[in-house]
């Protein structure tokens, strides 16, 4: 199927139904997934999407990959696949997190290995779960909801960030449990892409270029971008800009640091240049982000 007859996520159709909780663009909370606007056609998924099914079943295709989910498993689904072929039975019952991949990003920004979870969904995009750790995912659900819904807290965006950490460390513990468990071998683009995440989390501030990278790696930048992009269907550059945009808008809403001092922690060339980067990215200045 040619690429531009692939569709995204329309996360505008889920705020229509007015059942779920949001957290502006980049949180929807659905108490019960058989309600999520999934058409039959293929979606190119925008978001990340972690649900547990609390009764009945669903089945669909990740890259056509055929998957099933039914009660206490936890499905994910990871931004850039494409999701088709989605048919749920009558009875389908479940929680749903879905979240854009800068939040994500900005939740789990300093938790070690963060390419861990990732690599894992791309093989395991089902998880079985003790029925102890479904209840604990139904808790979460609830205060996350809770703490959404208080649109009068300050510091709700923070509260809500905090309790989504949690939830994904404890969610972690139960892909480490299972990876312990699990003999698939690491491929040679699995090595290459996790290095290169570790990479690009130590170095975006003052290193950009794909080619760098590469040679770090001991590839040709042709092969790098190749095995990224099949890997985690985006390309190394995308992973480096969204790095450096969250970066930016971290320092534009949390530190007093000038514009012009930002463009120099970060190492570009100029404030105006840090600016034309920003706007292309993010859809406003910084100064207007940091307003907004």
């Amino acid at each position: 199927m040619e690429r531009n007859a692939i569709q995204e996520l329309n996360v505008d159709k889920m705020k229509g139904l007015g059942t779920g909780s949001f957290l502006e663009d980049d949180l929807v909370l659905l108490d019960d997934m058989s309600e999520a606007p999934i058409p039959r056609d293929p979606r190119r998924m925008n978001r990340i999407v972690v649900a547990l099914c609390t009764h009945g079943r669903a089945q669909y295709t990740i890259d056509t990959q055929e998957q099933m989910v039914k009660a206490n498993e936890i499905l994910i689904i990871s931004e850039g696949h494409i999701l088709d072929n989605f048919m749920a039975s009558p009875d389908l019952e479940g929680l749903c997190f879905i979240l854009t991949a800068n939040f994500f990003n900005e939740i789990i920004k300093n938790v070690s290995d963060v390419s861990a979870l990732f690599l894992f969904s791309r093989y395991h995009p089902v998880v079985s779960v003790s029925s102890r750790e479904a209840e604990v995912f139904k808790s979460y659900f609830a205060m996350i909801k809770e703490r959404t819904a208080n649109t009068e807290n300050h510091f709700r965006r923070d509260a809500v960030r905090t309790l989504l950490l949690a939830m994904f460390y404890d969610l972690s513990n139960v892909i480490y449990r299972l990876q312990q468990k699990n003999d698939r071998r690491q491929t040679r683009a699995d090595i290459i892409f996790t290095k290169f995440i570790k990479m690009v989390e130590e170095n975006f501030r003052k290193e950009r270029r794909v080619g760098w990278y590469a040679e770090q790696l001991c590839i040709t930048p042709k092969y790098l971008s190749e095995t990224i992009k099949q890997v985690s269907k985006r390309t190394p550059n995308e992973w480096i800009d969204s790095y450096v945009t969250l970066e930016m808008r971290i320092m534009l809403k949390n530190t007093t640091k000038s514009i012009k001092e930002i463009a120099e922690n970060l190492h570009f060339p100029n404030q105006s240049f840090l600016g034309k980067f920003f706007k292309e990215h993010v859809g406003m200045s910084p100064s207007e982000y940091r307003k907004s």
